[in-house]
């Protein structure tokens, strides 16, 4: 039977459904954690394999790093880029993170409106997603 990942829209928890293809669109879906159905399906993301290397390439001229500190909407999409070449599911602070910041919402502001994520990148990443700071960068 498969899993269907869906985020709740009212206490913004994700939850699994198990369900028969039958019963997927004729079922009413209901939060295990609120019990709202105001619900929505999350799609999973699509894997291409690839090295690592081969990954990374496009992040390997510093060029393309030029001016992001002064373009937020240039860093949130190089943010997200970066995100889908590595892979990896990323905590819903990094697409909220991103999202503010290719609306043009700037960094400081968003440490502002969010600062335990500010918290949490002096201690090593952004809810868990390692690496901290970098004075230099």
């Amino acid at each position: 039977m498969p899993i269907y990942d869906y985020r709740c829209l009212e206490c913004k928890k994700r939850f699994d459904v198990f369900m028969t293809y039958a019963e997927y669109g004729n079922k009413t879906v209901v939060c295990k954690h609120c019990n709202s159905t105001k619900v929505t399906r999350k799609i999973g993301r699509i894997r291409i394999a690839k090295s690592e290397e081969s990954r990374l390439e496009n992040f390997s001229d510093p060029s393309s790093l030029e001016g992001l500190e002064d373009d937020p909407v240039a860093l949130g999409k190089m943010m997200r880029k970066m995100s889908g070449e590595l892979g990896e599911e990323m905590p819903e602070e990094f697409d909220e993170v991103v999202n503010r910041l290719e609306a043009g919402q700037s960094p400081d502001d968003i440490e502002k409106d969010m600062p335990e994520l500010g918290d949490d990148l002096s201690t090593g990443g952004m809810g868990g997603m390692g690496g901290g700071l970098d004075e230099d960068f």
